[in-house]
């Protein structure tokens, strides 16, 4: 399926309660043939009114990290697990992510990424079945995965900030490896 079919099948959506609270979806962005992928949790407050991933308070952030390490965002597909804002920036429930991880897991499939970021515990967890950022971060599973910092850590824990441009850094290499 093409990445437009399953923007549409994302904007179609209602098989859980997210779908009936949601401004606009969020399915992603980014260029088709994106050699890095980035998976974050969800949408938060700006996302769902823009339709954009990470273009809040985390999004800025990600564009500091993604600078340092001189990665280029517009070359990169970035999505996120669930694809519409849960009530108050809560985490998604399991049900919710089980409904929607065959979107993700359709755009890997259309996309193919040679390396994939996995931002935060959900998106390790609904991806691998991993969680513990602090202790797996950095480190690459299944020859293409990279477990890193959500962002919106950074926001709390500013020195994570070296962490996240390394792991991006290790993305960055995994990507140029893999050709």
């Amino acid at each position: 399926m093409c990445l437009e079919g399953i923007a549409e099948e994302a904007k179609a959506c209602m098989k859980c309660d997210l779908g009936a609270g949601r401004h606009k979806t969020v399915p992603g962005e980014g260029p088709c043939d994106a050699e890095i992928l980035l998976v974050g949790e969800a949408p938060g407050a700006e996302e769902d009114l823009s339709g954009r991933p990470f273009v809040g308070r985390a999004g800025k952030v990600l564009d500091r990290a993604l600078a340092q390490a001189m990665l280029d965002r517009s070359k990169i597909f970035i999505t996120s697990i669930i694809k519409c804002r849960p009530p108050g920036n809560r985490k998604p429930k399991v049900w919710e992510i089980e409904e929607c991880i065959p979107l993700l897991q359709a755009q890997m499939g259309a996309i193919k990424p040679r390396a994939i970021g996995l931002m935060g515990n959900v998106a390790a967890k609904a991806v691998l079945g991993l969680e513990g950022v602090a202790g797996l971060h950095g480190q690459v599973f299944q020859d293409r995965y990279v477990i890193t910092y959500h962002p919106a850590a950074i926001l709390r824990r500013r020195e994570l900030q070296e962490d996240l441009v390394s792991d991006l850094k290790k993305l960055k290499e995994l990507s140029l490896s893999r050709k």
